[in-house]
């Protein structure tokens, strides 16, 4: 007999845990709804990569989907879902009239994984050399993004700090956020201090703070670690590099690109200290957690550890000047009972924060409170219904008239 529980996910890309957060967050998601017993079907429209996760061997199905095509609507409404998760606004924007006019009882989340508005914000602040400011939020991007979410019946939050800007700059009501953070715990095995070497950064280069953090530390903060430590090795990884990473891989300051990692955790845990000099960004970020369940100080910025930590202490420093940066990480690379407790700071962190069995029956309660009060829950977000029926109406003819061109070429 079919499940009578179906989720389907609509995925920005198909996931890949050892290459982002994002995958690791996608594959924890899937993880709850099937211990709910919902059945799982991943669609999406980007193509399958060589190190995306293999989702039939978990019992997932797939589906590769079009833009565009009224091949979508047939799929969605002959599953029928239950519960429908969008990765990331922008597929919300694609799908999500489609699955209101096809299945409009379904309840509809968006996975925010980081705001966009925000990080879009600090960037062109960065750009131009300044502080943010609140006006800065208020940008296109924004009123995409908080459009999506008030079309939405819930979106999932990793970064309480990011509540707070929907909450106090944009009016968005609690009732439509959820807080569900990443999970993480220590490894069984941690290395000890004297077993390790060298520095370690780690990120996905398709991600651009990613880009601007190694150009940050390649310029400003390596320099003065190797003349400090002129021996340690600075060892950046991360899936994706571009010719413009390659070309930073400079050996005779002990700089090394080395590209993809195959696990990034064994990677963290070889290395004594990670670097993550972030300038801009969002979220809470998965390097950060993954050397703390490595159990690796790390030396980070503001942005970086932000929403992190709660009142924890850091296990590392956080600084936003290079020259103290760069201090601290020579700090914690040559003073072992400084590396021992900040070690034990980043596993109280996770202990505190990060524990899966202190989010996941909240997370299905919440499922099963809307799905059982779908209806008043939606005429209490008027807004969002209103939202809902013009772009319904809108975007729902642009994309007929795109398939109807589509067809002529």
């Amino acid at each position: 007999m079919k499940n009578s529980k179906r989720l389907l996910i609509i995925g920005f890309v198909w996931p890949e845990p050892k290459s982002s957060a994002a995958g690791t967050r996608m594959m924890q998601l899937i993880e709850l709804f099937q211990t709910a017993d919902y059945e799982v079907t991943f669609a999406s429209t980007a193509q399958n990569l060589e190190f995306s996760e293999d989702l039939n061997t978990i019992g997932i199905a797939t589906k590769g989907i079009q833009l565009n095509s009224s091949t979508f609507d047939d799929f969605v409404a002959e599953l029928n879902p239950t519960v429908v998760v969008f990765d990331r606004f922008m597929v919300e924007e694609q799908f999500g009239w489609r699955v209101s006019e096809s299945c409009p009882d379904a309840l509809k989340i968006v996975d925010t994984i980081d705001l966009h508005l925000l990080r879009n914000a600090r960037q062109f602040a960065l750009k131009e050399n300044r502080e943010l400011v609140s006006d800065d939020l208020f940008s296109d991007v924004a009123k995409r993004e908080i459009a999506s979410i008030l079309r939405c019946d819930l979106s999932l939050m990793i970064s309480e700090f990011e509540m707070d800007v929907l909450q106090n700059q944009f009016k968005i009501s609690n009732d439509l956020l959820l807080y569900l953070p990443l999970f993480a715990e220590p490894l069984a095995k941690i290395r000890s201090f004297d077993e390790r070497e060298n520095f370690v950064f780690i990120g996905n280069f398709m991600h651009e703070p990613n880009w601007d953090a190694v150009q940050f530390l390649y310029k400003e903060i390596w320099p003065t670690i190797h003349t400090k430590s002129p021996l340690a090795k600075m060892l950046v990884y991360g899936a994706y590099p571009t010719q413009k990473v390659l070309e930073l891989n400079k050996p005779k300051s002990n700089f090394f690109v080395k590209g993809r990692a195959e696990d990034a955790l064994t990677v963290i845990q070889e290395a004594k200290v990670v670097l993550a000099p972030l300038r801009f960004g969002a979220g809470i970020k998965g390097k950060l957690l993954e050397a703390m369940q490595s159990g690796t100080p790390s030396v980070t910025t503001s942005i970086g550890a932000e929403s992190m930590k709660g009142e924890l202490d850091w296990n590392g420093f956080i600084t936003d000047d290079p020259i103290e940066f760069a201090h601290n990480a020579v700090v914690l690379y040559s003073n072992q009972i400084v590396w021992e407790k900040c070690k034990k700071n980043g596993f109280n962190i996770l202990s505190e924060r990060y524990k899966k069995s202190s989010f996941d029956a909240a997370f299905l309660e919440r499922i099963n409170t809307l799905l059982n009060n779908l209806k008043e829950h939606r005429n209490q977000n008027f807004i969002g219904s209103l939202l809902q029926h013009h772009t319904l109406s809108s975007t729902k003819y642009m994309s007929k008239w795109i398939e109807e061109k589509n067809k002529k070429l």
